[in-house]
């Protein structure tokens, strides 16, 4: 299974597109770097970024044993549209991921070894939290799957949060990308990439995976920042740490 994440946006709203968010520091570490060491300590070792927005400094902090692949049209699409554009590594089964999620390790492995062959993380909230806003991504479970996704889902069929951490078998990823690319050609350039999902999800089985209440955060403001920097960070910091100190011992 090969690993994908998505860090072609300019993240406007994290610090006015100053640098990309997928650079945004944790102590000495880069976001970015943070996952790609999640996706190797959980086996994943061939991984493709989607890069636009400063291209360049996203490609130097990666280092050379990730593969690139470019969205020059990064200003007028969307994630939907980046997923699109690595078409040609998807094949094989992979797991996609949003360049600007801070979460536990423990979450993917969890998402990797689900005995389901096509599944996404979803953060089921706590039963006193507050109504979901705007710009969460919700999610409609029934019976184990999800058979809704979508920013704008009414409250009363919203049943939990969409991480941003999806994968899909083989057979999955063949069934996935001519949904993709009917998007595409039909003109949904600013699409996010779980409107590809909700189509899938209407014809295959795509299961919902839960996060166990792990720590997670998405950064896309200055408070997410100060959230991920002041609350979820330090509660995994030993854990994304793991595979610099086998790195080392090694």
């Amino acid at each position: 299974m090969r690993g994908i994440i998505l860090a072609a946006g300019s993240g406007t709203r994290f610090n006015g597109a100053i640098y990309p968010k997928c650079l945004a520091p944790f102590e000495d570490r880069a976001l970015i770097n943070i996952q790609l060491s999640t996706l190797r300590l959980c086996g994943i070792t061939d991984i493709t970024v989607v890069v636009g927005f400063s291209a360049d400094s996203v490609r130097l902090a990666c280092g050379p044993q990730v593969r690139f692949v470019e969205n020059t049209r990064f200003h007028e699409t969307n994630s939907l549209y980046s997923l699109w554009l690595a078409r040609q590594v998807l094949d094989q089964g992979f797991v996609v991921m949003n360049c600007d999620v801070l979460f536990h390790p423990a979450m993917l492995m969890d998402l990797l070894t689900a005995r389901h062959e096509n599944a996404l993380l979803v953060a089921y909230p706590e039963p006193d939290a507050s109504e979901m806003g705007d710009e969460e991504m919700k999610v409609c479970v029934r019976r184990g799957r999800v058979v809704d996704i979508d920013k704008a889902l009414a409250p009363q069929r919203t049943d939990g949060e969409n991480v941003g951490i999806v994968k899909f078998s083989a057979s999955g990823a063949r069934q996935l990308m001519p949904m993709m690319t009917e998007l595409v050609e039909s003109g949904h350039l600013s699409a996010w990439a779980p409107r590809a999902f909700q189509a899938f999800a209407r014809r295959h089985p795509l299961y919902a995976i839960g996060t166990r209440g792990l720590p997670w955060t998405e950064i896309d403001t200055p408070d997410d920042y100060r959230h991920g920097l002041e609350n979820v960070y330090p509660a995994i910091r030993n854990a994304v740490d793991r595979p610099t100190r086998m790195a080392v011992g090694a």
